[in-house]
Parts: structure tokens; C-alpha cells; sequence
């Protein structure tokens, strides 16, 4: 049996009264839960909306705690990493990681990158060795599967593409990822959003046939 630990990121609901208000993200990333669902339906699912219900920013007082021996802290500050350490059990009890996110100015939504700090955590998800010179962060985790579907409103910031230089949500994702203990990523996106036209069609056509694809393979 795998679990599967799911993260949703958009703002957006999946469904709403308007539907040029859904989720695009998440609505893909939905295609990738039911594929899976159907194949292996004794699976663990665990899922995380962030979007809509965002963790908490980490603060100096978490980072005192996370830099204090864990013998030696106090239940206040105990108390403070609860939540870091129920998202890191949730991260070493996945085999496959999904994270859906839309593009926001650029990049991730602030509400994600608030569930990376509060994982991205010393002595539970990397280690630090000054022995190891200019690469003295090392990963604990291994051996797990990352799928990420990406929305944007424009397109091209693939290699070679027009905004090359502009897209940091997917290219930030991957750094990270090594700190989920990610070996094999894929990647599924949708593009032109705000063009709204045929292309933009087309993308999330595409984008949701390789969810269930990419559901399919993973899920033999």
C-alpha cells in the first residue's frame, strides 16, 4: 500500500458558481486523485488545501525553538512546532507527493511557500555538516515521487520559451524538493490563462490527459 500526500495551493475553490472562477490547478490535480483512486482505492490519501487554509508564517520565536535542543525546550515552544512537526510526519509517510499550484507575479503563493518553511526544518528534513564544505545541507528524506501541476495566465517559461528568465514557481519547487526527500519528478502544466482562447483550451485538455496518465503509470 502507498500513501499519498496532496497539496493544493490555488486561492480558488475547484468548483464555484462562476466556472471562470474555478481552479485550474486543482482541478487537474483532481484528475490525477481519481485516476490514482480508481487503480488503487486501498491507497492512503492524505490532503492539505493550503490555499484556503494556510499554515501559519514561521516567526523568530520558531526558529528559537526549532535551534533549541529538543530536550531542553519548553512546552510553549513545543507547542509552536506542533504543526511543523505534523506537516514533516505527513512528508515522511508519502511515497508520492503532489503539489498543485497556479503561478502568482511570477512565482509560488505565499501560502505554499509558508508550508516549506515550516517543513524545511534542521535535523527533521536536512542535516548541516561544515565537514562538507560548500554543501553543508544535506536532505534526510529519500526515495519519493513528486508530481507538480503548475498553472499560469501566460506562457513560454519553459527552456528556450519567451519568459524563460520570469517563471520561479516550478524551478523553485524542484530546489525544494530535494528536501522532501524527492528522487523522480513530474511535471504536468497549464498555460495561457489570461489569453483565454483556443490555445489556453488545448493546454488544460493536455494538461489534465497527462494528470491521468502520469495517475495511471504511477498507480500499475
Amino acid at each position: 500500500m502507498n500513501t499519498i500526500l496532496h497539496i493544493d495551493s490555488s486561492v480558488r475553490s475547484v468548483k464555484n458558481p462562476n466556472p471562470d472562477h474555478d481552479s485550474i490547478s486543482k482541478n487537474i490535480a483532481l484528475r490525477f486523485v481519481n485516476t490514482w483512486k480508481q487503480n488503487r482505492p486501498e491507497d492512503e490519501y492524505i490532503y492539505r488545501d493550503v490555499g484556503v487554509n494556510p499554515p501559519d508564517f514561521i516567526t523568530q520565536d520558531w526558529i528559537a525553538a526549532v535551534f533549541t535542543p529538543e530536550e531542553k525546550r519548553t512546552p510553549a515552544q513545543k507547542k509552536r512546532l506542533a504543526l511543523s512537526d505534523k506537516l514533516i510526519a505527513e512528508i515522511e509517510a508519502a511515497d508520492v507527493i503532489l503539489i498543485s499550484s497556479p503561478m502568482y507575479n511570477y512565482g509560488m503563493p505565499a501560502q505554499l511557500k509558508a508550508w516549506f518553511d515550516q517543513i524545511v526544518r534542521i535535523n527533521k528534513t536536512f542535516d548541516f555538516d561544515t565537514s562538507r564544505g560548500d554543501f553543508p545541507l544535506q536532505p534526510l528524506l529519500s526515495g519519493k515521487t513528486l508530481v507538480i501541476v503548475t498553472s499560469s495566465g501566460e506562457f513560454g517559461f519553459e527552456k528556450g520559451g519567451l519568459r524563460e528568465g520570469s517563471g520561479h514557481l516550478t524551478p523553485h519547487l524542484r530546489t525544494l524538493s530535494k528536501y522532501l526527500g524527492v528522487e523522480t519528478i513530474y511535471e504536468i502544466t497549464s498555460e495561457y490563462q489570461e489569453f483565454n482562447d483556443e490555445r489556453h483550451r488545448v493546454s488544460v485538455a493536455n494538461a489534465k490527459g497527462r494528470a491521468e496518465s502520469i495517475a495511471a503509470e504511477l498507480s500499475s
